[in-house]
């Protein structure tokens, strides 16, 4: 399993919360920053949180949907009954 987090105040900081068995061998990789991942901080810099998955920049901007359209998502796309 891999598991993704950066280091703060010289400690591995993992992304999520995951408890590891007390004495569990790990091995660090040290991913080195390319210049699209650049690119893609300044990014999320503008559009939130670098943490929050890419597509909330979307979150909220969505207009005159109908009150229930989270709930019947398949129905307004594919014509399913209403739940």
């Amino acid at each position: 399993m891999i598991y993704r987090g950066h280091v703060k105040n010289g400690l591995v900081v993992l992304d999520d919360a995951v408890v590891l068995p007390e004495g569990a061998r790990v091995k660090v990789d040290v991913v080195t920053p390319s210049v699209s991942d650049e690119a893609n901080k300044a990014t999320d810099e503008e559009n939130g949180p670098a943490d929050l998955p890419p597509l909330m920049k979307y979150a909220g901007i969505a207009k005159d949907l109908p009150p229930d359209a989270a709930r019947n998502l398949d129905h307004y796309l594919y014509g399913h009954p209403k739940s």
